[in-house]
């Protein structure tokens, strides 16, 4: 690790007093330890206490509820305006990192091997006390597909964990806020033009399956293919909004 690269952690919220604590507990082991670290909380007008979780333990809250857009690339975006890191690390509140004391070790090594690297995008799983057969086969088959699509330069990564250098984060304007779902899709196809986007394993977070398990898979799939077809061809979701699940 050379040590010389700071790191933004963001994580959108609305209302996720349920799973929050556990993220932030999985961060704490990070940000207890490394100084090069800050961890931003970009809080889309939670009812609950969300917020309230967060204020002893994280460096920065941005509420998004009074931003012109408020939706997920909003958060985000407001997000990175105000990190200082090299790198921001864009993650899900219903995530956790499977080596979150590695992290920034592991990132630090891949963005200093490869210089034309700009973006990665985390493999995921799910959470192992509640995966199921079904969740195994899918992720599976989504995390080599993404990596395949990566190799063949079209750029794909899930929101669940994007990590990515702010400096080619900001040269392209960050997400597009138009975009209320596939703005994850949208942000890896204009990063790949500009350097090596990269799908690795050397990063794995696990996430809630409660959207699969609420929607089903095959309803997910459908959506998230509409919405990247219409994307690629119309430049706009079909999706009008990515409703919560909590």
């Amino acid at each position: 690790m050379t040590g010389q690269l700071t790191f933004s952690i963001i994580v959108p919220v609305l209302n996720e007093e349920k799973l929050l604590p556990g993220l932030l507990d999985n961060l704490s082991i990070i940000t207890k330890t490394q100084n090069s670290v800050e961890l931003i909380i970009a809080d889309g007008g939670s009812s609950d206490k969300s917020v309230e979780l967060c204020k002893s333990r994280v460096d920065k809250i941005i509420d998004v509820s009074r931003e012109v857009v408020n939706n997920i690339a909003s958060g985000r975006n407001s997000g990175a305006w105000a990190a200082s890191g090299d790198i921001l690390i864009f993650c899900n509140a219903d995530v956790l990192f499977a080596s979150p004391g590695a992290l920034t070790a592991v990132i630090d090594d891949m963005f200093s091997h490869d210089r034309k690297l700009i973006a990665v995008a985390a493999w995921v799983e799910t959470f192992p006390e509640e995966e199921k057969l079904i969740d195994r086969m899918f992720h599976l088959f989504y995390n080599h597909y993404f990596r395949l699509l990566n190799i063949f330069r079209l750029g794909m990564g899930r929101g669940e964990c994007i990590i990515v250098r702010s400096n080619d984060f900001k040269k392209i304007g960050g997400f597009n806020q138009d975009l209320p779902a596939g703005e994850d899709f949208d942000l890896f196809n204009r990063l790949i033009k500009l350097g090596n986007v990269e799908y690795s394993k050397k990063i794995k977070v696990y996430e809630s399956p409660r959207r699969f398990r609420k929607l089903g898979y095959l309803k997910v799939t459908s959506i998230w293919t509409l919405n990247a077809l219409s994307i690629m061809f119309r430049n706009r979701s079909i999706s009008k909004e990515w409703k919560q699940v909590r």
